[in-house]
């Protein structure tokens, strides 16, 4: 069995050496994203895995078909890169890794969360320019005497209801599926409830019609306790220019963001000129009440060697006909 992996990094090259040894599988690793123009290296393979956020157009579903490739094992949660009906179209199994590891997310989220509600960031740049007052704008808030609204209660979101509440916050949760486990640590309610009575909201959903945009003008004057935003999921979640309009009003006190609506054009390059920013993300990163990381909240040694060895599990199946739990366009 022959398998090429697209958009490798090479931290994780020795999961994939080591996932490849131990199932007698010959893998061939690429920097390159998987698109129209790097597409054609996969002729020749069984199976293949990617990973990123790059749109993966109908052409390269339709090549991987050509090509006899029946799959294509993403090695991350979200899917909403990949058109789901089109590679359903071409004969494509994608398959994604649903639980690599929740709480990875689950504590970055929670880590943004304390850096704004003790103003870290605030402190930090004045403690830089040389000012070590402290003053009652700066009062912060203790965790314990805070009310957390979660929109999402999946694996990520469960898991951070888990921490929220070991750490004595109140946590209230909206999620269309209710699920038993989560009732020692939340709150069910609705989503108005969620934006009515937070201190700290926090997304965990994934981006679809329904959930585009959740964060927007109409959802941010429902707020009336000034919570703090954080989102680890997708970036479409938020329309950027209400909650940006929202930070200066101070209708939300503070964001934290390891994830943007436009991440493409520059998370996970190096060396991006201040001219190819966008204006959004430079507004906000210049803003102390806001916490901003490349979209690495997963970004831990069990996360990684996780999700590789389950997206490649997957890859295998399908290809010996076994199929997978993960398939995402049944």
């Amino acid at each position: 069995m022959k398998v090429i992996c697209y958009a490798v990094a090479p931290l994780e090259d020795i999961y994939i050496e080591n996932w490849a040894k131990e199932n007698d599988v010959e893998v061939k690793i690429l920097r390159e994203d998987l698109n129209e123009e790097t597409v054609h290296l996969a002729e020749g393979f069984d199976g293949i895995s990617s990973e990123g956020i790059e749109p993966v157009t109908e052409e390269v579903y339709a090549q991987l078909e050509k090509f006899g490739l029946k799959q294509l094992a993403i090695r991350q949660v979200g899917f909403d890169n990949q058109d789901l009906e089109a590679a359903k179209k071409h004969g494509i199994k994608i398959t994604n890794v649903a639980s690599y590891s929740p709480r990875a997310i689950a504590e970055m989220g929670v880590t943004h969360a304390m850096y704004l509600l003790r103003q870290v960031g605030i402190y930090y740049n004045r403690m830089n320019h040389g000012n070590f007052n402290f003053e009652e704008s700066t009062l912060s808030r203790e965790i314990f005497n805070c009310t957390v609204g979660l929109i999402g209660g999946g694996h990520i979101g469960g898991a951070t209801a888990q921490i929220y509440s070991a750490l004595g916050a109140k946590v209230l949760l909206f999620d269309p599926y209710y699920n038993a486990a989560l009732e020692p640590f939340v709150e069910y309610t609705d989503l108005d409830t969620i934006f009515k009575k937070s201190d700290i909201i926090s997304l965990h959903t994934p981006l679809l019609p329904s959930t585009a945009n959740i964060i927007n003008a109409e959802s941010i004057s429902k707020m009336e306790k000034q919570p703090i935003l954080i989102n680890m999921a997708r970036g479409g979640l938020v329309d950027t220019s209400s909650l940006i309009g929202a930070l200066k009003s101070g209708k939300i006190s503070g964001a934290g963001l390891d994830t943007l609506a436009n991440e493409a054009e520059f998370f996970g390059k190096e060396h991006v000129k201040d001219s190819n920013l966008p204006d959004d993300y430079k507004e906000l990163v210049n803003m102390d009440n806001v916490l901003i990381t490349p979209h690495v909240a997963f970004f831990t040694k069990l996360a990684v060697k996780n999700s590789i060895e389950i997206a490649l599990n997957d890859m295998k199946s399908i290809i010996n006909g076994k199929g997978s739990k993960n398939i995402v366009n049944l």
